[in-house]
């Protein structure tokens, strides 16, 4: 597409079905129509298909288009994704937000919404902010506070940024930088502590590699067996739970087991594995006593 030579002479719908063409894929090329047109939704985007698009707009379009033929992902194209209820500005300082990690942060909201009359939660190695963020969009205003850390100042500033348009429930957000526990007050203890951490091994050969390739290391790999950092986790949740309190992780489709003896010997009850939409172990969880 030539962006001057296109001006005026376009419509989105027309532009649509080329960027159709030439990614083979019509719901892909309408996300990215929907971006560049600066629509807000997609009903919006569909009110000016036949609205004729701007030199500025098609050249969007085309540098977008262009991105994703050479492989980065969607997400990143877009720059935002949806998790939830919520739309977060996303990356290549974060992890792309996924469908497993959706269910991590149901269980993590069921059982933080249990506890009352307030509750004061942990999104631990938050990245885009995904988990914390819709726990605290989703909870009452009045009665949840949130607190998410990261080691990375780089995956923060997207995290603050997604704070920024997560609007009233933003307040209810604090934010804390450095590794696990590290990050946060010493003097508090938690209802609910909640982690996406990295849990690839190094050298896997299970990894997608787009994955590899684009998105940042130091989210997913985790020492020779990928439980370094959910070892870590584990050991130090108790001190910082209140009694009664629950930890919950994602973890790897093969670690099911190894966590669930991680959280038994470390003194958690009720300690459950759960799977995922493809049958896959995907969360583990675990109350202090």
């Amino acid at each position: 597409m030539n962006a001057e030579s296109l001006e005026g002479t376009i419509t989105w719908r027309e532009l649509w079905a080329e960027t159709s063409n030439l990614i083979g894929d019509r719901a892909h090329a309408r996300w990215l129509c929907e971006v560049a047109s600066g629509s807000v939704d997609g009903d919006e985007f569909l009110a000016r298909l036949d609205e004729q698009a701007t030199e500025r707009m098609v050249g969007h379009l085309d540098a977008m288009t262009t991105r994703l033929r050479a492989g980065e992902p969607l997400q990143y194209v877009l720059g935002e994704w949806s998790f939830r209820r919520i739309t977060l500005a996303v990356d290549r300082r974060v992890l792309i937000p996924r469908p497993e990690t959706e269910l991590v942060a149901e269980v993590a909201l069921a059982k933080a919404a249990a506890v009352g009359p307030t509750r004061l939660v942990a999104d631990l190695g938050t990245g885009s902010g995904a988990i914390g963020l819709s726990i605290a969009h989703e909870l009452p205003l009045d009665s949840t506070m949130v607190w998410i850390t990261d080691a990375s100042t780089e995956a923060l500033d997207v995290a603050r940024a997604n704070i920024a348009g997560l609007g009233p429930a933003g307040v209810n957000v604090r934010v804390a930088h450095g590794s696990w526990f590290d990050a946060l007050p010493a003097e508090l203890v938690f209802d609910v502590v909640v982690a996406n951490p990295p849990y690839v091994a190094v050298g896997s050969a299970d990894l997608e590699v787009s994955v590899g390739d684009w998105e940042p290391h130091a989210a997913l790999f985790a020492g020779p067996d990928g439980l370094d950092d959910i070892r870590r986790i584990i050991a130090d949740a108790p001190a910082r739970l209140r009694p009664g309190g629950w930890l919950v992780l994602e973890i790897g489709a093969d670690q099911g087991d190894a966590v669930a003896n991680l959280l038994s010997s470390a003194g958690f009850v009720d300690a459950e594995i759960r799977r995922d939409l493809a049958g896959l172990d995907r969360i583990a969880l675990g109350r202090r006593p």
